[in-house]
């Protein structure tokens, strides 16, 4: 495919980008992160005579420790590579995709940097990513693809080529306050019928619910948990929107009968993210549903909060959603060889971002999984060995990701059939009409 760079897209790119969001959620209320402006340059940093200088942008992935623990990881690059000097700048999420598409229309796009679930994707239609399949056969040739989770290189295949390189995986579960399921003699779910009657007795009319929901990007991933773990998806294997096909249907339905049972918080329709957790932590509602890091936004009830293991959809399916988030490189990158080397050695040596930087996203390795860090964790071993075999992307029942899905969730249309659904609208109505415009976003 020939692909023109096109300055005028990319400008229009930006004013698009206000309502754009990453899809692994990368948005502070999906992360638990704090964003903060871009970082210092360390003095150990400071490009040595004759010797390549590389800009890494990364995003904010965690509390101020992960910034911290990063900047140390570049300094130790660095010292093991006098030839090449990297310069490490922390990137806040609050307008991530201006400043980015700001960056490749003038010229000042950094070598390399991370990004959510389709940040490569989006810029490699802009003709912005280098494309990176010399070091994926590379890696293959030596076996250390197979240190990856299972899909999870692939996924970052598009157009023919593989486009970044996979850092860490992002993923959704439900969470469940274990007093008031004791309180209410209520067992843990493990299926769809049990988890619709557990919301049933946990909601007691007088302001408690079973479930709370808001009806931002957080909310959306509720019915991409449920569309996934009915074996449903937007899309057919050759990627045609199918958004109201049966599966996804029966989804839509159960959600609303939720609804419909008293057991969704109503004032979910104008709650953000951090509203539900606010609503969970005061006991208004039993279930909620995070990422894995959720137990630390309520560290007064911690031992209160217990997660469920993957329930057992109708069909007999169990899933939820999940992103790959990216590692990639930038056409503009003059020394595209030492960007390589830089994101080899970046993949290879960035377990302490979580054992000392406390990320918010799960390592894409295996090995790093095995790490003591994770497994002495209850909770981020639950998800290694229960969760991620069973995460799907936003792509389920066709293969790797494409820009679409990024504007699908930025959107705004799942926010919207969300909002619909929490105040009763009728669910066929709401899908029908979310299906016609995800067609419209592709082009179909």
């Amino acid at each position: 495919m020939i692909k023109l760079k096109k300055i005028s897209t990319v400008l229009f790119s930006v004013m698009f980008a206000l309502s754009t969001i990453v899809g692994c959620s990368s948005s502070p209320s999906s992360t638990g992160s704090n964003p903060s402006s871009g970082g210092e340059p360390n003095k150990a940093q400071e490009t040595a005579k004759g010797a390549v200088n590389l800009q890494f942008w990364d995003m904010v992935w965690g509390p101020p420790e992960y910034i911290d623990t990063a900047k140390k990881l570049v300094a130790q690059f660095n010292k093991e590579h006098p030839n090449i000097q990297v310069t490490y700048q922390s990137t806040p999420w609050n307008n991530w995709y201006q400043t980015f598409s700001t960056a490749i229309a003038s010229g000042t796009a950094p070598d390399i940097s991370t990004g959510g679930g389709f940040q490569a994707f989006q810029f490699y239609d802009q003709d912005a990513i280098l494309p990176i399949d010399d070091v994926v056969e590379e890696w293959r040739k030596e076996g250390k693809l197979e240190d990856f989770f299972p899909g999870a290189v692939e996924t970052l295949k598009y157009d023919g080529h593989y486009v970044a390189l996979p850092w860490a995986l992002d993923i959704r579960v439900p969470w469940y306050n274990k007093e008031l399921f004791e309180k209410a003699g209520v067992d843990v779910p493990k299926n769809w019928a049990e988890f619709r009657e557990a919301a049933k007795k946990l909601s007691n009319g007088k302001g408690q619910y079973g479930m709370v929901a808001p009806s931002d990007t957080g909310g959306t991933q509720y019915l991409y948990t449920l569309m996934l773990n009915n074996g449903g998806g937007i899309f057919t294997p050759d990627r045609k929107v199918e958004f109201s096909n049966e599966r996804n249907m029966e989804a839509i339905q159960f959600f609303a009968d939720m609804v419909a049972d008293g057991s969704v918080n109503p004032n979910g329709s104008g709650f953000k993210g951090d509203d539900a957790i606010k609503s969970f932590g005061q006991g208004d509602a039993a279930i909620i549903i995070r990422n894995p890091g959720f137990r630390s936004h309520l560290p007064e009830m911690m031992d209160k909060i217990g997660m469920m293991e993957p329930l057992e959809g109708p069909h007999g399916d169990k899933g939820t959603i999940m992103w790959v988030n990216n590692l990639m490189i930038y056409k503009q990158s003059k020394h595209p060889e030492e960007a390589k080397v830089f994101m080899k050695w970046w993949s290879e040596n960035n377990l302490p971002l979580w054992s000392e930087g406390h990320s918010n996203q799960l390592s894409a390795r295996v090995s790093f999984s095995k790490d003591a860090f994770f497994q002495n964790n209850p909770d981020t071993k639950q998800v290694y060995d229960q969760w991620v075999p069973v995460g799907k992307t936003l792509a389920a029942r066709s293969e790797g990701a494409f820009p679409a899905l990024n504007e699908i969730e930025g959107e705004g249309v799942m926010q919207t059939m969300m909002q619909e659904l929490i105040m009763g609208k009728d669910p066929k109505a709401t899908l029908d009409k979310a299906e016609a415009k995800i067609k419209q976003i592709v082009k179909e």
